[in-house]
Formats: C-alpha cells, sequence, structure tokens
C-alpha cells in the first residue's frame, strides 16, 4: 500500500498557525510546528511602498501599522533553528520592489534550498528567477488584495469575474509552468478546478490552494490530488 505521508499534499500554515496565534509571529509560526505543518508561509512587505526601508513580515500596510511586525531578519533567525529543520518554508513577496532583498537574506540564512517564494506579480517574479534559477516559484493567482466574496456589495461581481477568470487560468499556468518561469501554482480555492490540476500536471509544476479553513474543503482537495494545502488552522488536517 501507498505511504499516506508520501501521497497526502503539504500540510501549510498560513502565517504560521493565524488562527491559533496572532499570524506572521514567532508565536505563530512555532504554534504551526506544534500542529505537525511540512512547511510555514510567511508574508514580507518593504517598510515603504517604493521598496525601500525595513523588510518585515506583515502581510499589508494595515496590517503594518496596527502592530509592531517582526522583520524578516528576526524571522528567518527563527526558522533556520534546529526545530524548523524538517520544514519548507512559502515566502510571499506582497508587491514588486525588494524582492532581490529578500533573496538575498535567503541566501545568507542558508533557506533558498528550503523556501518555495511566491508573488502575484509576474515581473518580480522573473526577476527573480533570473538571479536565482536555483529558488522555486510559485504564481500567485488571482491578482486580489482581498476576498470580495465576502462582502454583499461586491460579492455578485466578484463571484461573476472569477467565473471567467476560472476558465481562462488553466492554458496560463500550464505556459508559466512549460516556459519554466515559474515552478509551481498558488491557486485561490474559489478558482480551483480539475482542468486547473490536469494543466498544471501537464505543465510539469505543483499546485498549492489557499487559502482554506474548512475540513470539508481540505478532504476534498486532498482527494483530489493536490499538492499542498494551505490553511490558518493546521488542527484541520
Amino acid at each position: 500500500m501507498p505511504d499516506p505521508l508520501l501521497t497526502r499534499p503539504r500540510r501549510v500554515g498560513h502565517k504560521g498557525a493565524a488562527h491559533i496565534e496572532p499570524g506572521n509571529t514567532l508565536a505563530s509560526f512555532d504554534a504551526a510546528l506544534r500542529h505537525g505543518v511540512d512547511m510555514i508561509e510567511l508574508d514580507v512587505l518593504s517598510e515603504r511602498a517604493d521598496g525601500s526601508g525595513r523588510l518585515l513580515v506583515a502581510h499589508d500596510y494595515d496590517d503594518m501599522r496596527s502592530r509592531t511586525p517582526l522583520s524578516f531578519e528576526r524571522a528567518l533567525e527563527h526558522l533556520s533553528g534546529d526545530d524548523f529543520a524538517g520544514l519548507e518554508f512559502d515566502v510571499d513577496i506582497k508587491v514588486p520592489g525588494y524582492e532581490i532583498r529578500v533573496l538575498q537574506m535567503l541566501r545568507a540564512s542558508g533557506l533558498v534550498s528550503r523556501t518555495l517564494l511566491s508573488g502575484m506579480y509576474t515581473n518580480s517574479l522573473a526577476r527573480i528567477r533570473a538571479a536565482e534559477p536555483a529558488l522555486r516559484l510559485g504564481w500567485s493567482v488571482p491578482r486580489v488584495r482581498r476576498d470580495y466574496t465576502t462582502d454583499m456589495l461586491t460579492a455578485i461581481p466578484a463571484l461573476a469575474v472569477l467565473t471567467g477568470y476560472r476558465a481562462m487560468l488553466p492554458a496560463r499556468a500550464r505556459a508559466a509552468l512549460k516556459e519554466r518561469r515559474v515552478d509551481a501554482i498558488m491557486a485561490h480555492w474559489r478558482v480551483m478546478s480539475a482542468r486547473l490540476l490536469r494543466a498544471v500536471r501537464e505543465g510539469g509544476g505543483e499546485l498549492y490552494v489557499w487559502t482554506v479553513d474548512d475540513a470539508k474543503r481540505i478532504a476534498q482537495l486532498t482527494a483530489m490530488g493536490v499538492d499542498g494545502i494551505i490553511t490558518n488552522d493546521p488542527r484541520l488536517f
């Protein structure tokens, strides 16, 4: 019989374990480790919108202003420790402009081989590919700032747009993977489909689905055979 540890998706903790401890903090990373994740996702943002200033572990500028965010340097120091030796990392770059600095810090921490660097901007991913071909890249889709389908005022138009996007995504994903522009597709669960999974397989890449906080949906995606599932609550696994 196949080993279930080899066939199940990677268990990825979003911002660590954001439903257990405040996300993108050392406590959240530690909680993700305790609850058996295979990979920890964390967000990196430059202190200023032009890409300058410190690199901070924050999802967006509202998040950054609402608390004292962890520095990316401190996060890498923590995650490169012995306790996390068996884990991989999904470092998500939120906007272009500081991606080479992120790469340099990953090199300095010795984590390039254990990192999947993801982002929504293909030009940003292209810069990293040219600078470090060995670093795995994930294209996050669709490009959104928040989930507009949860707001009654925006839900209907947002879902209509997503329907069209979902139909054209498989071909775009297949092409990006075949051309080796990226190594993985990081797809929101609302644009996930069997067609997308087939396209990713045909392109020779991996498929991760975000952000899934429902146990039934996790089971469905596991049965489909996706490569990774990203959740705020790794207890759901």
